[in-house]
Formats: structure tokens, sequence, C-alpha cells
């Protein structure tokens, strides 16, 4: 349920503010525009906020200056510790995109960056189905992740990695559970939710999805 990953995150948790920030060659696409891509999910974010995937706080803080009230969902025991101890008094709770602490306030927008995909394809319909009924009318999710606009293009990415030399993100492609658009829109789609995409980088797409219930 979302946690076959989490060992990964464990092991990179220490490295992990310097991977997105440009500095490894191998991953420098991929987190390409990083903080405007941050900015730009904290921009589209309202009121009380759901964050699943709070990695080492970096959205957090964003969303935190920004004058939100987060709640904080992060599977990664390291993870937690580096962003509770950069975000101070923020609490961040144990919890995946599947099984986490229910809120006991009405959230108005649930956000994520780079983590939708460690969720196979039945996962996110699962996940979506729990947004759907946790949101307000008119609340929404807003995503930033990596998504493909089709399989071939996938495959294309984890061709080019390969050539590269970059046999770690060739890796990643091939294990995680990275979507194509559509299935992605499908998804929301079929549970009442209007949803848009905008690519952020080669990589990266932002999907934003307005609750549409009755």
């Amino acid at each position: 349920m979302g946690r076959e990953f989490v060992d990964i995150f464990e092991d990179w948790a220490e490295d992990y503010d310097h991977t997105v920030s440009g500095h490894d060659p191998e991953y420098k696409a991929v987190f390409e525009d990083y903080d405007n891509i941050l900015e730009k999910v904290a921009k589209s974010s309202m009121g009380t906020i759901l964050e699943f995937g709070v990695g080492t706080g970096n959205l957090t803080k964003k969303l935190l200056s920004g004058g939100h009230r987060v709640i904080g969902i992060e599977p990664s025991e390291a993870m937690r510790e580096i962003a509770e101890e950069k975000l101070l008094d923020a609490i961040v709770l144990d919890g995946d995109f599947i099984n986490f602490p229910k809120p006991t306030i009405e959230v108005n927008t649930i956000v994520s960056t780079y983590a939708f995909h460690h969720l196979t394809d039945a996962e996110k319909e699962i996940a979506v189905k729990k947004f759907a009924e946790l949101l307000p009318k008119g609340g929404r999710v807003v995503f930033a992740d990596t998504m493909f606009t089709s399989t071939s293009a996938k495959q294309r990415k984890i061709l080019e990695a390969e050539k590269n030399g970059f046999l770690n993100l060739a890796e990643d492609l091939k294990r995680e559970y990275y979507p194509t658009l559509e299935t992605v829109e499908e998804i929301f789609v079929e549970n009442n939710f209007i949803v848009s995409f905008q690519q952020m980088n080669e990589f990266a797409w932002l999907i934003i999805a307005n609750n549409n219930k009755e």
C-alpha cells in the first residue's frame, strides 16, 4: 500500500535535499526547476492542507509560510526526523496515501510532490476514492509528479537514461509505478474530479483536480 519503497527513502534521506537542488547530474532533469514547482503547488493550494509524502519538508515549509495549516503524512522515519528538525514545531505523522490518521478537521486541499507514483494504478484508485470522500465539494488535489504522455514515452526515457549512464534513474523508471496522464485523468474523473495538467519539466507534471461531487 505505497510503503514498498520506504527503505529507499530511509537511505536517501540525508542526500535528498542535495539531489532535488540539482547537484546530482543523474536526477538533474527530474528535479529541474524544483523550487518553482513547489511554489506552483503552494500557490494552487487553499485552506487547511493534508500533505502526503512530506519528505524533508520543503513543500511544507512553503505552505506554512503562506499561512496554511498543514497536516503532514510521511512513511519514512528518517525523512520525518529531518522535516521536523527543519520545520521546528511542525507535526509530521506516520502514514501513507491509503493508511493515514483521519484528520479531525475539514481539509480543503490535498497536496503531494514526487510521491504518487509509488502506488500501483489499483492503489491510486483506492487513494483517489479516499480523497473524494475526504474533501468537500470544491476542495482540490494538487500534485506534482513524474508522469508520461504514453508508455512509449516512458520507455524512451529509460533508454535515454541508460545511454547516458544514468543506471540508477533507469532502474527507478523501470521499478516504480510512473503512470500516463491518461490513466491519472481517468482515475480522477471516475471519482467526480475535474482535472487539468501542466508540464513543469521534461519529467514532472502539475495535476490540479477539483472535487465536483454532488
